[in-house]
């Protein structure tokens, strides 16, 4: 069924995921909070629910139009200014070292996620690869990037972002404990933090408890897990145009899976135009043609706006989507959170052996 497009009720839906997200800002700023390292987008997805869900009833369906509008269009833009975060210089700094930890360790968790996520935690499709992406690449970031490419409801999003915001949040206080266990040294911890940990905040918070040079490298690598973003959605749209060209075929008494011709309407790649666009403006930022006080200005434009992306994620996020769910994607998240814990120090260490 199609949202009627009334442009009150379009200005009305972004108007309030606009609000959300500056409540977001706000709340992020107070010192408690900030001192829990939550950025503005995890603030507002959950002030959102909390406003798509209480005030639900006082909601005229007209506004779900703009809501729309910011889970979408705002989105995409939102993805490809993301690119002004991450220059090609910064993933030359790192080395082979750095880029290959990034590499294993984005495609092992995303392949463990999906395969433990549908066939030990029963989960559908699209929120295990949701997790699985969150997990895998950038927390929230990806999650928001994922969807687009498949179209998937707005709950199971809220799912996948929940699962980075708690262990992501966990990770926060046991790197540094592993830091001082396992002996590492500051560059190596820096790759091993930023090629495994869920969010850039995150990131800045562990490489930050250990200190300025284990930080700086963390960041560098994290980063470059970001812009493997791009290359990863080119391939899950291709991936998912080959799986939706199976079409279902009644053969007798029971159903086989065939191939259907592309004369018959067989599932085309969708290309990310923002993922590619992220590319491109990462390349142009690797050019330096801005002052720093204009990147620096863009960069909290564009935070804003996937602020109100999550936000208008949160308002279109009932309660009654979240029954039956149950507890599948968390123990998945855990799954991932263990391997990029103890999987991760494993590679890492590998790594540094032949790359150095």
């Amino acid at each position: 069924m199609q949202e009627e497009r009334h442009p009150a009720g379009m200005a009305a839906g972004i108007g309030l995921a606009v609000i959300v997200a500056a409540v977001g800002y706000v709340v992020a700023g107070i010192p408690a909070v900030a001192a829990l390292r939550f950025s503005p987008l995890v603030i507002a997805i959950v002030v959102g629910m909390i406003v798509g869900n209480v005030g639900a009833q006082f909601l005229p369906p007209s506004v779900h139009s703009g809501i729309s509008f910011c889970q979408k269009r705002i989105l995409r833009v939102a993805i490809v200014f993301y690119g002004f975060r991450v220059t090609f210089q910064q993933i030359a700094g790192v080395g082979a070292a750095g880029l290959l930890a990034d590499i294993i360790m984005l495609s092992t968790t995303f392949v463990i996620g999906i395969w433990a996520g549908r066939r030990f935690f029963g989960l559908d499709r699209d929120t295990a690869v949701l997790c699985a992406a969150g997990s895998s690449i950038c927390g929230a970031a990806a999650v928001l990037a994922t969807d687009p490419v498949l179209r998937a409801e707005p709950y199971k999003v809220t799912v996948a972002v929940g699962t980075v915001v708690v262990f992501g949040t966990i990770a926060m206080f046991v790197y540094p404990v592993l830091f001082h266990v396992a002996g590492m040294n500051p560059q190596t911890f820096g790759i091993y933090t930023g090629s495994t940990v869920h969010e850039v905040a995150h990131v800045v918070a562990v490489g930050g408890a250990v200190g300025q040079g284990a930080a700086e490298t963390a960041v560098i690598v994290k980063l470059t897990r970001v812009m493997l973003l791009a290359p990863f959605l080119l391939i899950l749209s291709a991936v998912l145009a080959k799986t939706e060209a199976a079409v279902p075929v009644t053969q007798g008494a029971g159903t086989r899976v065939a191939t259907a011709p592309a004369a018959a309407g067989a599932a085309a790649i969708t290309i990310p135009w923002f993922a590619v666009l992220f590319v491109a403006v990462s390349g142009f930022h690797s050019l330096s043609l801005l002052p720093d006080h204009i990147v620096t200005g863009i960069n909290t434009v564009d935070t804003f706006l996937l602020a109100t992306a999550m936000a208008a994620l949160g308002i279109d996020s009932r309660v009654e989507r979240f029954r039956g769910v149950g507890a599948g994607p968390i123990f998945l998240a855990l799954t991932m959170f263990a391997w990029l814990v103890g999987g991760g120090y494993v590679v890492n260490r590998l790594v540094a052996v032949v790359a150095g």
